[in-house]
């Protein structure tokens, strides 16, 4: 683990630490053992390489943050209904999913002289736990003891719809819209882990 990445930890661990909820330290616990903290965020797009996930996840933190200070100064209101310690979950843990799904990979690319060359970049592989994107990280979650308001568990569940609800069931495009009704964590996620991703981050060919 470099410098920046046993830096990103802490941090990451001391902000989820904060929040003093029940299960916390089993959660952290889980994370470790399961790659979390050196894993990828990506196999091509933003941040592939080690320690990107967790690079990503406090990334998002950061901005949904930003995000609601700046919501709240124009509808004060909110306040309340986007809690800090709910906005630390949620950011922090929306893709413990993708702690175990990548996998070390020889590869080829073509280099700036315009041949073949192979490098070692990443597969997924989702045979171990196929249960979907936002299901898993709650379900993972949960099963590590991790105590989550039903707000939280519906922004960590649907956060991944800005992408995929083209391919949802008519179902699933009724249940986001009341999700996006229940409660603003949802877009609160969506926002930031989109802006994370495609302007703030950067992938490493």
């Amino acid at each position: 683990m470099t410098t920046t990445q046993t830096v990103n930890k802490v941090k990451f661990i001391e902000l989820l630490r904060s929040t003093q909820r029940k299960g916390i330290e089993e959660t952290i616990g889980m994370l470790d053992a399961s790659g979390f903290f050196n894993a990828p965020a990506s196999t091509k797009f933003h941040l592939n390489y080690e320690g990107g996930l967790l690079e990503h996840s406090l990334s998002v933190c950061r901005i949904a943050i930003m995000v609601r200070k700046q919501l709240i100064a124009i509808r004060p209101e909110l306040e309340v209904k986007l809690p800090m310690d709910s906005v630390y979950l949620i950011t922090l843990l929306h893709d413990v999913c993708k702690a175990e799904i990548y996998k070390r990979a020889t590869k080829r690319r073509k280099n700036e002289q315009g041949y073949w060359e192979d490098y070692l970049g990443y597969d997924v592989d989702y045979s171990d736990f196929p249960a979907g994107h936002g299901e898993k990280s709650v379900i993972v979650l949960l099963q590590s003891g991790l105590e989550l308001t039903k707000e939280e568990i519906i922004a960590i569940r649907w956060h991944m719809n800005a992408w995929d609800l083209p391919f949802q069931s008519w179902e699933a495009t009724s249940s986001i819209n009341a999700a996006r009704a229940k409660t603003p964590l949802l877009g609160l996620l969506q926002a930031a882990d989109g802006l994370s991703a495609n302007v703030i981050e950067e992938t490493q060919s």
